[in-house]
């Protein structure tokens, strides 16, 4: 069992032996895709600029080409962009240099921290006005809708400064919209103006709730678009009022985790106007009702302002093809959302609805307060026409691409960001400051383990001599099990526990060895003395190691980042080195000094 449990982990352990390629990557944008015509011109790039790639490959709807040098990334990275142009994205990373055989078996290397490996570091500002004009827009429908289903007539609900503004055709339906809207909605202050108009305004409490829920969702949604990219142990965390700390170790150039990152990607459902012209529309006659966009065929296409369905009640959202082999994504929706769409295309069936894609970009423009101003794109990606009524999954086809599909899926089901967000501070961590880190860490690791070794030799003897293989092993087991568990990241505070590890794991047979020679010391036999020293100190060293378990958990559960590298490391560590210094040494002592007659013991 025991040369089982090692020869596994010392198979997990050996892809940290090969190390990586300096790698270019190749994504497509939302307009593009990724295939086989790509990689031709690819090839052809390299080819004609005289780069020499140790590797050029299609792999998951990405082209990774592998150089011999960190030299040829830069280079090579700007012939690709050059050839390709801005659909595509090209972006510096590392490849793992693992053989296809040890990733058949699912082997690959240990993941490391921004600190050892490099990366990147964000400092992302939340656009506040931007939210609570989002939140604003939600209120104006929700009054529209209510006043509906109470049967309260009103002339016109528009937006104005914090707040809506409702005029209603005579006073009696404005007393009791007044009482109707007070009772729903107790986060806002009403008060009624001139003309037959009512002013609801939020509330301090309101706008502070807006703010906090905006800075919180966006972190949870940069959470999941950052296991998306598939980032192994990202720091997403907040940083004062309005700004959130985005951290991703092993990605070297920006761009691919700026566009996830940065996208405010969402949808909405709309019915299109079919009670007017859009030719009128487009000669600047825009119905009240109404809104002129554009599809991306750069067709114009009159819709209704009402807004049937936000991303907002989107839960999943996968990419797929359809029965004519057209890329779609499928859309799941929660309770809320499926209801909405269930009541919005019950009397339009066999009436076109439009799918609208919303993002907000960067102007070079600032505000009163210094601020990037966010301009609001519009774009009809599908019309299709409602043949029956929906509910809580259906599907939006007439896409593109492939990549555009999963673009959107990935962006749909990771979440739409609540309030646009702007890049304040943009830093790359460098692999030759990680290898440093890397450099001084091991040296670390090293002198303790040489000490440790000598001290065991020297103090015990042949024991002593078991002890360090148990040793050894346990740093083999500890690197296989890091390489094996999919979110364990080693960090230089990792790296620090496993130096407190190698520490600890000798410890236990300390324990063992000085009851063996107590045992001698009473007259035991040698294999008495053996036996009697491993199963009395077992008690003891379970009891010291449990503790430091224990720490270990609290330390992971309640710690961020670095605090939280440290427990990981040091909690295997410590389940390791119980299993290689009871039972590994134990092995090695019987089957060496078990069942022979013994006048001593090198102890």
């Amino acid at each position: 069992m025991v040369i089982l449990v090692v020869a596994v982990c010392a198979l997990y352990a050996s892809p940290n032996l090969y190390g990586e390629d300096p790698a270019v990557q190749v994504s497509a944008g939302r307009n593009a895709e990724v295939n086989t015509q790509t990689l031709e011109q690819v090839q052809q790039t390299l080819q004609q600029q005289n780069i020499d790639a140790k590797g050029v490959a299609l792999e998951e709807q990405q082209i990774l080409v592998r150089l011999n040098s960190d030299d040829a990334q830069l280079p090579t990275r700007e012939a690709l962009e050059r050839a390709l142009g801005d659909d595509y994205v090209v972006a510096l990373n590392l490849a793992p240099a693992t053989p296809d055989w040890l990733e058949s078996l699912g082997a690959g290397p240990m993941k490391l921290g921004l600190d050892l490996r490099g990366g990147v570091h964000f400092l992302m500002e939340v656009d506040m006005s931007a939210a609570l004009g989002r939140a604003l827009e939600n209120l104006e429908e929700d009054f529209r809708t209510s006043l509906r289903e109470e049967r309260l007539r009103y002339r016109r609900v528009e937006l104005v400064e914090n707040g809506l503004e409702v005029q209603f055709r005579d006073a009696e339906t404005l007393e009791q919209a007044v009482s109707f809207l007070e009772e729903k909605n107790p986060q806002l202050r009403i008060v009624e103006g001139d003309e037959l108009t009512i002013k609801a305004t939020l509330t301090e409490q309101r706008l502070k709730e807006i703010r906090e829920y905006a800075l919180k969702q966006n972190i949870t949604i940069m959470r999941n678009r950052v296991n998306q990219l598939g980032v192994a142990e990202p720091v997403i965390q907040r940083q004062g009022a309005d700004r959130i700390v985005v951290q991703l170790p092993g990605i070297q150039d920006t761009a691919r985790a700026k566009e996830i990152l940065n996208a405010t990607a969402t949808l909405q459902f709309r019915m299109v106007d079919l009670d007017h012209d859009v030719r009128d529309a487009v000669e600047g006659r825009v119905p009240p009702g109404s809104q002129l966009l554009m599809d991306r065929n750069g067709q114009p296409q009159l819709l209704e302002k009402r807004i049937m369905l936000t991303g907002d009640h989107i839960v999943d959202a996968n990419s797929a093809f359809d029965e004519y082999g057209r890329p779609q994504v499928s859309i799941k929706l929660d309770s809320e959302g499926g209801d909405k769409m269930s009541r919005g295309t019950k009397d339009n069936i066999g009436k076109p609805m439009a799918t609208v894609f919303i993002e907000y970009k960067p102007t070079p423009e600032k505000d009163d307060e210094g601020k990037t101003v966010f301009e609001k794109h519009e774009e009809v990606i599908n019309v299709a026409t409602i043949q029956a009524r929906l509910g809580r999954d259906f599907r939006i086809t007439g896409l593109d691409s492939p990549q555009e599909a999963q673009n959107l899926s990935l962006l749909l089901r990771a979440g739409a960001l609540v309030a646009p967000i702007q890049i304040v501070e943009e830093r790359t961590i460098g692999p030759s400051l990680g290898a440093e880190n890397i450099n001084l860490g091991m040296q670390a690791i090293i002198w303790g383990l040489c000490l440790v070794l000598a001290f065991m030799v020297l103090y015990y003897k042949k024991f002593g001599i078991v002890a360090n293989m148990a040793l050894l092993v346990n740093l083999v087991m500890i690197v296989g099990v890091m390489s094996l568990i999919p979110g364990a990241t080693l960090t230089l505070p990792g790296m620090a526990g496993i130096v407190l590890t190698v520490g600890m794991a000798v410890d236990a047979n300390v324990l063992i060895f000085e009851r063996i020679r107590e045992e001698l010391r009473d007259g035991r036999s040698p294999q008495q003395a053996i036996h009697h020293g491993y199963d009395s100190a077992l008690s003891t060293i379970a009891d010291a190691n449990i503790t430091t378990l224990i720490a270990a958990i609290i330390l992971f559960a309640v710690g961020t980042g670095p605090i939280k590298g440290f427990s990981v490391t040091l909690a295997i560590g410590i389940l390791t080195s119980m299993f290689t210094a009871i039972v590994g040494t134990r092995a090695i002592v019987n089957s060496v000094w078990g069942g022979k007659r013994l006048e001593k013991l090198s102890i």
